[in-house]
């Protein structure tokens, strides 16, 4: 593993500093999260609709969700007994808390949190821990908690409202750029400043630009771990598919990585077949990006679905409750059918989310053998 040290957060300690990034609707789940922690990773569940396979999930969604947050929380636990296991939740999430919540009392060992900025995250941890508390469920909680930030204005924004309203510091930062797939915390016109919205996004990137940004990020986050008289890890995200990258943000500064499009197409991967031959059918071409009804750009792979939004005018069917802010009226799609679709293996009629190196993908891999091709092993 050369010089790459354990990721160490707090007691938490991660033997190889490689977070699996969370991926939703039902990309990485128990088994994906489960094997990355065995491999001595840290596994991330993502909360997106994660009981999208519960039998009461179109009329109790909620429901369904909350209940499959422990249970495939328990699934790659038994995969992975001594790993460390966490979840990712979507700031943008209708009942946002009660997903922490349900997270914190499953036994996370972190939980971390983007799609908007997660300024009230702290509230909710301690919220959960007087719960839990009072249902003489244990003293001591201690998930850790961890924002995901993509410019030194956010990091700013989240570390000065944690220090004023709740006197702490996050455990863990994850720096995310604009090379991630799925819901990009950038306006589109910075993509295009950044000239990552180009059909050949690895020539035209202005990769030293962004580099600056996260220089500038882990300066602001080593500003608040000295006054707190601690260490704040930072992870840097968005674009990470090879040795030389994890090494480039390494060198950058960062303390590990955080991967996800990578291991889409790996036998533990939770997604279905004919979405992991989707990553490896593509060409650069095919990446786009493209407006989620979230309000945000998100990354995805050009298909039938795609071309199709916005030809005919949208009439919604069934609301699944699943984004704070939806305006149902003028939304191109539901985000949460078009997920579903792709996530049961109807690829063709829903969105396929991905990285900028989807395009990558020639094989299936197994979870080890792209830990050892990270880590350059």
């Amino acid at each position: 593993m050369g010089n790459l040290k354990p990721l160490v957060i707090g007691e938490l300690v991660v033997p190889k500093p490689v977070i699996q990034g969370g991926m939703g609707v039902g990309i990485s789940l128990s088994s994906l999260a489960g094997a990355v922690a065995k491999a001595g990773g840290m596994g991330i569940i993502s909360t997106a609709q994660i009981g999208f396979k519960e039998p009461d999930f179109a009329d109790h969604s909620l429901e369904a969700n909350l209940r499959a947050i422990g249970k495939e929380f328990k699934k790659a636990r038994e995969i992975a007994p001594e790993g460390v296991i966490g979840f990712n939740i979507m700031v943008a999430t209708k009942n946002y808390a009660m997903y922490v919540k349900e997270a914190i009392k499953a036994g996370a060992d972190i939980i971390i949190s983007g799609a908007g900025l997660p300024v009230s995250l702290p509230a909710y941890l301690a919220e959960a821990a007087a719960e839990m508390k009072s249902a003489g469920l244990g003293e001591t909680v201690k998930t850790k908690i961890a924002p995901i930030v993509s410019s030194v204005k956010s990091a700013m924004v989240i570390l000065k409202m944690w220090d004023r309203k709740f006197g702490r510091v996050p455990d863990l930062v994850v720096i995310e750029g604009p090379l991630a797939g799925g819901h990009l915390g950038f306006s589109r016109e910075s993509l295009t400043e950044l000239r990552v919205d180009t059909p050949d996004v690895e020539h035209t990137y202005h990769q030293d630009a962004y580099d600056e940004e996260i220089r500038g990020i882990i300066r602001l986050v080593g500003e608040y771990a000295e006054k707190y008289q601690t260490k704040i890890p930072v992870v840097t995200a968005g674009g990470i598919y090879s040795h030389e990258d994890v090494m480039h943000q390494i060198d950058l500064g960062a303390d590990g990585v955080q991967v996800a499009t990578r291991f889409v197409t790996t036998v533990e991967c939770d997604a279905p077949e004919e979405f992991k031959q989707a990553y490896i059918r593509s060409s650069k071409e095919d990446i786009v990006i493209t407006k989620s009804p979230v309000g945000m750009p998100g990354r995805a792979i050009h298909n039938a679905f795609l071309s199709g939004v916005g030809q005919t005018p949208f009439k919604l069917e069934h609301c699944y409750q699943c984004l704070e802010k939806c305006d149902k009226k003028t939304i191109p799609y539901c985000i949460t059918k078009a997920l579903v679709n792709s996530a049961e293996g109807h690829t063709e009629d829903g969105l396929v989310f991905c990285g900028s190196n989807a395009f990558r993908a020639v094989r299936i891999e197994t979870v080890d053998e792209v830990m050892k091709s990270l880590l350059g092993e």
